[in-house]
C-alpha cells in the first residue's frame, strides 16, 4: 500500500499502516520517514544520501510541532524502528537476520503533555508492545487527518527550502487526493486524482 504524503531527495514522508498507527492522533500522532533507498543499516547510506534524509528527519519533526495544536508545549521523539520484522513469527516465518529483512525507517512519534494513552505517558518511556499483540494494542490510535498532513507537508516544504537549502525543484510538488483528501506527491495521483491507497480500497 503506497501511502507516500510527500518525497524529496531525502526519502519519503509515509502515513503508518493504519492497522500499525503508534501514537494516536489526539496524543501527538505518528509519521514515518523513509530515506531515499532502501538499506538494512544507515551507514549503508551514502554521505550525501544520510544528509538529506537528516534534513527530512528534522524538517518532518519540526513541523509536527510548529503546526500540530496538540504538541503545544510537546515535542517528537525519533525512533529508527525495524524489530518486528525480525520476529520469528514475522513473515517469512523463522530466524532471520537483520542484513536481510531489516529497512531503515524513522517514526515520528509526537508527545503531547496531555496524552491520553498509558503507552504515552508524559515524561516516561514509550511503552511498544510484544510483536503479537501489536495490531490490539494500535487499534484504537488514529492516522493524523488529511488537513493536518497537509500542514505538515506545507512546512516541510518551507523548512527544506529556507533552513536546509534543499533546492525548490528538486523537492516534489504535492496535491490532495480527491478520494482521501490527503496530499500525495502529484506525479503519484491518476488522472482523476486519487492515490494509490484509494485505488487499492475500491
Amino acid at each position: 500500500m503506497n501511502s507516500t504524503l510527500f518525497r524529496c531527495p531525502g526519502g519519503e514522508i509515509i502515513l503508518p499502516d493504519p492497522k500499525l498507527v503508534l501514537v494516536d492522533r489526539r496524543d501527538g500522532g505518528n509519521l514515518v520517514v523513509n530515506p531515499p533507498r532502501e538499506v538494512w543499516e544507515r551507514s549503508e547510506l551514502m554521505a550525501s544520501e544520510l544528509t538529506q534524509w537528516s534534513f527530512l528527519v528534522a524538517a518532518a519533526g519540526r513541523a509536527m510541532i510548529d503546526v500540530l495544536p496538540q504538541l503545544e508545549g510537546g515535542c517528537v521523539n525519533y525512533w529508527e524502528a525495524g524489530n518486528w520484522a525480525l520476529n520469528d513469527a514475522a513473515e517469512p516465518a523463522g530466524r532471520k537476520t537483520a542484513k536481510a529483512h531489516r529497512r531503515v525507517h524513522m517514526h515520528l512519534l509526537g508527545r503531547s503533555p496531555s496524552s491520553r494513552s498509558s503507552s504515552w505517558r508524559w515524561g516516561e518511556a514509550p511503552g511498544f508492545p510484544d510483536f503479537a499483540d501489536r495490531f490490539a494494542w494500535a487499534a484504537p490510535y488514529q492516522r493524523l487527518e488529511p488537513a493536518e498532513c497537509a500542514a505538515i507537508v506545507a512546512r516541510v516544504e518551507r523548512l527544506l527550502v529556507s533552513v536546509y537549502s534543499v533546492g525548490r525543484a528538486s523537492v516534489t510538488p504535492s496535491a490532495p487526493c480527491a478520494a482521501c483528501g490527503y496530499p500525495r506527491p502529484a506525479a503519484d495521483l491518476e488522472s482523476r486524482g486519487a492515490c494509490a491507497e484509494c485505488r487499492e480500497r475500491a
